[in-house]
């Protein structure tokens, strides 16, 4: 488990990204890297995605209510850039161990989709190890979290061996993967305990916690229904964090990739930062910077 980050009083969280992408003709574009609108009100700066060259953008709002923007990339090399500022209330994560599921009958017509097996969540497979390792356990916030410190020590992180077309099952069977291999799982066997589960990617800065090496990325996690509303859960992290920054939720990460391209697009570069600043807009010490 990773440290929990001290507390501290509300603060700005500078945000961004820097990605390029090569095309070799013209290529459509559908991108999800806006922040959420539920997190709109906390924007301090507009998060506007810029393009280089100049670019006709058009944006919609999906049928899970993410921010999407689309545009045709032109041959050559397309640059998506943005660097925001964002109001934190400083304060880490809250846990909720009172909180109670909630019987299929009572759960929301918006979150039953949740608890459907999905692309990469193939809940079926799954059905019998979960009912058969969680199955007899209370139900409610522990239960869940008894989920994510299963999944937090069964796969072991490794970029080298990411897989954009890994399922929960695979995820288990190979005990091996990436952020989004974590939330899969979690989510899938979630589901076959008939808890409403979705898929989330956002923003997780190392902000006010020992930095521990390696690039900075988006991140994945998910989040549950339970009768306090939606609960998040890192299994990834399985700890508390300061600063997370929703993007987009959706069933799984083929409903929030943060882009999709309809041809061939070369990723040729990709950049994230997300990191706590003081009042004249400087990184506080000892945090990332862009990777």
């Amino acid at each position: 488990m990773t440290p929990t980050p001290s507390p501290g009083k509300p603060m700005t969280i500078r945000a961004g990204y820097d990605i390029r992408f090569r095309c070799e003709v013209p290529t459509p574009l559908v991108l999800m890297l806006s922040v959420h609108p539920s997190r709109r009100a906390d924007l301090l700066q507009p998060d506007t995605m810029a393009t280089d060259p100049a670019l006709p953008v058009s944006c919609y709002t999906d049928s899970f209510g993410n921010l999407c923007h689309r545009l045709v990339a032109p041959a050559g090399e397309t640059r998506l850039h943005t660097d925001f500022r964002i109001a934190d209330t400083g304060k880490p994560e809250t846990l909720s161990p009172s909180s109670r599921e909630v019987p299929i009958a009572q759960v929301p017509h918006e979150a039953l989709q949740y608890i459907l097996p999905s692309r990469y969540c193939d809940s079926e497979a799954l059905a019998d190890y979960a009912w058969k390792v969680f199955g007899d356990m209370p139900p409610g916030w522990n239960r869940v979290q008894a989920i994510v410190d299963h999944v937090h020590n069964h796969i072991h992180f490794d970029y080298q061996r990411a897989r954009a077309t890994r399922t929960a099952s695979e995820a288990l069977a190979e005990g091996v993967g990436v952020c989004r291999d974590y939330a899969h799982l979690a989510v899938a066997l979630c589901r076959c305990l008939n808890i409403p589960a979705r898929y989330v990617t956002g923003y997780v800065g190392d902000i006010r916690i020992p930095d521990p090496g390696g690039p900075m990325d988006f991140s994945a996690w998910f989040q549950v229904w339970l009768d306090n509303g939606w609960n998040d859960f890192d299994p990834r992290n399985n700890a508390p964090r300061i600063g997370r920054i929703l993007m987009a939720t959706g069933r799984d990460a083929a409903d929030v990739a943060i882009s999709t391209a309809f041809g061939t697009a070369e990723l040729a570069r990709f950049e994230v930062i997300c990191e706590e600043v003081d009042a004249t807009g400087a990184a506080q010490q000892g945090q990332r910077a862009i990777a």
